[in-house]
């Protein structure tokens, strides 16, 4: 058969420094397979290779996270349908062994039977930025905590003539007075190494605290500029909307659904009864960071929203639990078509019970 007849299917094996690509066709017939760099020339490589031997119906790209993210770009801009695909079938695996060209052939495989369909995320807009702004700001949050913690330690075990100084300071009060001392004398004296010690971390703590003002700041300006409406809605602050926006994507049409959108961050209630109980708990999928942002929203509202808290009373007076009335709360108030549109205003959704949802597609 010659090569400008076949309909080809890519799976693409991606690694830190190569890429391995398989080709197969639309019958599932093994065309053949090449190892690629990582690199600008071996992305353009890779697109002559898929070329050559006819159209090309998708590509499937493991990694699209991490090793596959520019790629995935590259790809997409060459107007090829992407596909991302999940890590190798571990029965397959123990079966077949593993290589990179079986890996390769089985991400097109899984295209082409179905198993594998999800549209990658694009990675090439705001949402991005913000997800790079929020790596940075998770480590500065930590290193923060970490600066408090190793003062309080360090205090823990002082000399008295510097803990009684300290003693009775609220933590703000602490790390500005003890950025302010001034101490004298050799290190090897451990009261002048434990001064040192603590006005260095001190200061690393108020560096820390401005990094995070900075970053909270960008935030706020790429949220006004590209979702103004979205922090308009009840217990939705910077880092929630942050957040939601990132698990979305750049290109939120990859969530058509506002069942989706409960999938995607795992508040989509599955089945779980058992003989005469009749119950349904939240999906343990999806991004765990969406769904403590939604946990947080939920927070928020039973303490503050005047209709969530009549409708927390209203149901614990039919005898459920709190954890029972948090999971609809979760599933009722996740902003879906606010999250995926970027600019849409909904007002709260009025609570149901958690067994009237039907399971919605992932």
């Amino acid at each position: 058969m010659a090569k400008e007849h076949l309909k080809v299917i890519a799976g693409i094996d991606t690694h830190a420094d190569t890429h391995h690509v398989a080709l197969i066709t639309d019958t599932g017939r093994h065309v053949a397979d090449r190892e690629f760099p990582a690199a600008g020339s071996g992305y353009q490589g890779i697109i002559e290779f898929i070329a050559e031997f006819g159209p090309v119906l998708a590509a499937g790209v493991e990694g699209t996270g991490s090793y596959g993210a520019e790629l995935s770009r590259v790809l997409v801009r060459e107007g090829i349908n992407v596909v991302e695909v999940m890590r190798p079938n571990r029965q397959a695996r123990r079966l077949q062994g593993k290589s990179d060209p079986l890996d390769a052939y089985q991400a097109a495989e899984s295209v082409l039977a179905g198993r594998a369909g999800a549209t990658p995320k694009s990675r090439d807009g705001a949402v991005e930025s913000l997800r790079v702004l929020r790596a940075e700001r998770a480590t500065a949050m930590r290193a923060r905590v970490a600066a408090m913690a190793q003062v309080r330690a360090i205090l823990v075990t002082a000399p008295e003539t510097i803990r009684a100084r300290y003693r009775a300071m609220t933590s703000p009060a602490l790390m500005a007075a003890l950025e302010k001392t001034r101490p004298a004398g050799l290190p090897s004296e451990p009261l002048t190494s434990t001064a040192t010690v603590l006005k260095r971390l001190a200061v690393r703590y108020r560096h820390l605290h401005q990094e995070l003002a900075l970053i909270d700041a960008e935030l706020d300006a790429i949220l006004a500029l590209h979702a103004p409406m979205l922090r308009d809605l009840q217990g939705v602050g910077t880092d929630v909307a942050s957040q939601l926006l990132v698990t979305v994507g750049d290109n939120p049409e990859r969530v058509t659904t506002e069942a989706k959108f409960a999938a995607l961050v795992g508040v989509a209630p599955i089945p779980a009864s058992s003989g005469k109980t009749s119950r349904h708990r939240l999906s343990r999928a999806g991004d765990r960071q969406a769904n403590k942002a939604i946990h947080r929203v939920v927070l928020v509202r039973m303490r503050y929203d005047a209709r969530t808290r009549a409708y927390v009373a209203r149901r614990h007076q039919e005898g459920k639990s709190t954890k029972e009335i948090m999971r609809c709360l979760s599933k009722a108030t996740s902003p879906g078509k606010s999250t995926t549109s970027f600019s849409t205003h909904a007002p709260a959704p009025t609570p149901e019970p958690s067994g009237q949802h039907a399971q919605p597609s992932s």
